[in-house]
């Protein structure tokens, strides 16, 4: 069997861990590594991201840098002729994913995946199985909370450097939620927002956003993107005609955010055919988290010729990205700042 050989930019955390997805599979192989920081192994190692692309036994590369390198190490990878998989977001504005998208354009033979991972959990699968069925009717609303207490050194990580991620909790984080709605209901025409830096104060980055966005269908969404949360919370809530679905918690790799549960009610009617409120619930927990090696699967199917890529498209990428500079656009009174200002 032929395997496809990766390279890997960024050796980090996500770094490590595409490696293990690509290890467990019989048609890939890792052959080298790449990160400016942090150690190699096993592999042969570089801290210069140009260097890995210029050898000739790649095929893929896995691109898990900081943000203000993947465009640049996106668009080299294909027109050196590499299959792409790069992490989210796809850099650090809205004109860094155009570029991406010109040069995916100028690689026909070239895939390019982005690694919007959430979509894979099991909950979120079920979940848009159940909308598509139509059972619930159309969606109406939809509320989205994601935050975390920050972290220990979080004021020191480079995500929260706007020189390096482009900004703050909401391109980091809530960036996977805006991505979710977009998976039920599509782009957002409409944006208005609140961004602040109340408690992680002097980094230049937002710790908590809240915005308000409706779709030109009319579904009308609501995100709260933060860092003072001090307990870890992903919730998103899906507000039906018949109905609603709600997505409790996400199985992840620091366990903060479990357990994942899909709350499904189903509207009830009385006599004279009013709703009554509180329906019945079902509730389903999920026990499992296969998202990183669903992910790497499809990205090898594309590869290999056998379907296109669905998920973590450019164009979801564009959605995400200019959702969330819409975002910071909206809200005239929080301006980013760079370090060293």
């Amino acid at each position: 069997m032929t395997q496809t050989r990766f390279g890997i930019i960024g050796y980090a955390k996500m770094g490590h861990i595409r490696r293990k997805a690509i290890e467990a599979r019989s048609d890939a192989v890792v052959v080298a590594t790449c990160d400016p920081y942090a150690p190699g192994d096993a592999f042969p190692h570089t801290h210069d991201w140009e260097e890995l692309l210029e050898r000739d036994d790649l095929d893929a590369v896995v691109i898990a840098c900081t943000n203000e390198l993947i465009p640049a190490s996106v668009i080299k990878a294909l027109g050196k002729g590499l299959h792409v998989f790069s992490e989210k977001p796809p850099g650090r504005t809205l004109e860094d994913i155009i570029n991406i998208r010109a040069a995916e354009a100028a690689a026909p033979d070239q895939i390019l995946k982005f690694g919007f991972n959430h979509r894979y959990h099991y909950s979120v699968i079920e979940a848009k199985k159940i909308a598509d069925s139509g059972k619930l009717g159309e969606l109406l609303s939809m509320r989205g909370t994601y935050g975390k207490a920050g972290g220990a050194d979080y004021g020191a990580n480079w995500r929260n450097n706007y020189d390096l991620s482009g900004g703050g909790i909401l391109i980091d984080q809530g960036v996977h939620m805006i991505d979710l709605m977009h998976l039920f209901a599509g782009p957002f025409e409409e944006v208005k927002s609140m961004m602040d830096d109340r408690f992680w104060t002097g980094l230049g980055v937002e710790d908590n956003v809240m915005a308000l966005m409706r779709t030109n269908a009319g579904v009308m969404a609501m995100v709260h993107s933060s860092a003072t949360n001090w307990r870890q919370t992903f919730r998103l809530e899906l507000g039906f005609e018949k109905g609603y679905l709600w997505l409790e918690g996400i199985l992840s790799n620091s366990t903060g955010y479990a357990p994942e549960v899909l709350i499904k009610g189903e509207l009830e009617r009385d006599a004279n055919g009013d709703p009554i409120p509180n329906p019945k619930e079902t509730v389903r927990k999920f026990e499992s988290d296969n998202s990183w090696d669903l992910e790497i699967a499809e990205f090898m199917d594309a590869v290999n010729g056998k379907r296109k890529i669905h998920t973590g498209t450019s164009q979801h990428a564009f959605d995400a990205m200019n959702a969330v500079q819409r975002i910071y656009a909206a809200d005239h009174s929080f301006t980013h700042r760079s370090p060293a200002s």
